[in-house]
């Protein structure tokens, strides 16, 4: 079920229309890079190839299998005489597209630079000759980030020469609630909490049965899809920097400072730390009203599914592979609604932010985000700053309570706003994010629910 991706096929089929010769399109594996691709080549004459870690000679051998099947040519036959190296493989592409364009794509590119390390200087050179007497388009997608952004560095052979470079992430809370329309919105809100937004995870969700149900089919039995995609998810997404695996439990273990980041791993973690940021593994929080350097620096596990398999599945893996997960399934569902807690407060800035763009909460809003004092335990979900001045014209609590009372969390809300420096409560305006309809809301104050985000 393909869904959504609105703006990252706006950007691709601009890319066509203008006619330039290569793309690149990245993200982390299982966020739905290939399901894009196929969908924009609809209609496109179009081979796609996909790199498995084999052989130069083999993989030009599938190659041209690919070629030969869906653009024959009379001249030349792939199957009894195929690609003898890259050079041949681009030029007789080149040539097939001499009339009318030809889309190529190169699917896990890495994956073919492993055999053929030669490969982005070879693009490089016939990108060059071929100029413009061929209407070829290359584009290349991987799922090693790490591989997909060096590409693109300035020492690389093909710096400089994509015309298009896109990054493909996972869904934001009203895209993912496209995938499970069989759910009330509640529901949705809890399953994006736990899963994320990579299209596979939220598929596996079945909405015919119960959040039991799901979760003893995905968790808790032994080698349960997301059980083993967890530590997948370790083993490929993390790859970069030292011990980042480390890094992250310590994070999800409440260690969420640096110095005590530091002290979890006794050693520096600064380098993998700045990693983990750039994959969107780890979010860096500061004060929303903080500008320039501060020492008030949070981190955070940003990834959904990440956060609950290290915050929550993590404690029981190895029981659930031993056959326990029946019996640990209660206690893992009596962990939800505090594992929500945060998931829920990024779902209501998320929407914050959706709402600002659009024009609905003040003009020129220029940030969305959090707030804290040090040295208190004065905390706000969110706060709103508009203009040059960065004033502050909202502030927000989420509440992932079915039905919390409206009254109580908004006067509480407006005792912490005075906190804030600068700031007259009476002039600002509020709003509460709970899963359902608060009881006693009134009009004065933005009232959110989960059908408003994920409806």
């Amino acid at each position: 079920m393909f869904v959504n991706r609105v703006d990252e096929l706006a950007a691709l089929e601009r890319w066509w229309r203008t006619g330039r010769q290569v793309a690149v399109v990245w993200g982390r594996r299982r966020v739905g890079k290939t399901a894009l691709l196929h969908h924009f080549a609809d209609g496109l004459r179009s081979v796609f190839h996909t790199g498995a870690g084999r052989s130069a000679r083999a993989e030009l051998v599938q190659l041209a299998r690919q070629v030969a099947t869906t653009q024959p040519h009379q001249l030349r036959d792939l199957t009894a005489r195929p690609y003898s190296d890259w050079d041949d493989a681009l030029d007789d592409l080149a040539l097939r597209a001499v009339d009318e364009p030809l889309l190529v794509v190169l699917d896990e590119f890495p994956e073919l630079v492993k055999g053929s390390p030669e490969l982005p200087g070879v693009i490089r050179a016939f990108l060059d000759r071929a100029a413009d007497r061929t209407k070829l388009r290359l584009l290349l997608c991987g799922s090693a980030v790490r591989h997909m952004e060096m590409l693109q560095e300035e020492r690389a052979p093909l710096y400089g020469r994509f015309d298009i470079s896109l990054q493909v992430h996972p869904f934001r809370p009203h895209e993912a609630a496209l995938l499970l329309p069989g759910l009330a919105a509640a529901d949705r809100a809890l399953v994006y909490g736990l899963l994320g937004g990579v299209p596979l995870y939220l598929s596996w969700w079945d909405s015919s049965v119960d959040v039991a149900e799901n979760l003893l089919r995905l968790v808790a039995r032994p080698g349960a899809p997301l059980l083993t995609e967890g530590q997948l998810v370790l083993a490929t997404e993390a790859e970069s920097g030292d011990h980042p695996s480390a890094v992250l439990h310590a994070i999800a273990s409440g260690a969420t400072r640096y110095g005590q980041i530091k002290d979890a791993l006794a050693a520096e973690p600064a380098r993998t730390i700045e990693r983990l940021i750039q994959l969107r593994l780890v979010e860096k929080r500061v004060p929303v009203t903080e500008q320039g350097r501060t020492k008030k620096v949070a981190y955070r596990v940003s990834d959904n599914f990440l956060a609950f398999y290290l915050g929550v599945l993590s404690r029981f893996r190895s029981e659930i592979e031993g056959g326990l997960g029946e019996s640990i399934l209660p206690v893992l569902i009596d962990c939800l609604d505090d594992f929500m807690g945060e998931r829920w407060e990024e779902m209501f800035r998320a929407h914050l932010r959706r709402l600002a763009v659009a024009g609905e909460i003040a003009p020129e809003v220029v940030a969305v985000g959090q707030w804290w004092k040090d040295a208190s335990d004065v905390e706000i979900d969110a706060l709103v700053l508009a203009g040059r001045g960065r004033k502050v014209v909202m502030a927000g609590e989420a509440k992932w309570a079915r039905s919390p009372d409206a009254g109580r969390v908004l006067r509480s809300l407006h005792t912490k706003a005075s906190a804030v420096p600068g700031v007259d409560p009476e002039q600002i305006r509020y709003a509460l994010a709970a899963r359902e309809r608060p009881r006693s809301a009134s009009g004065e104050a933005l009232v959110v629910t989960a059908d408003d985000i994920l409806g």
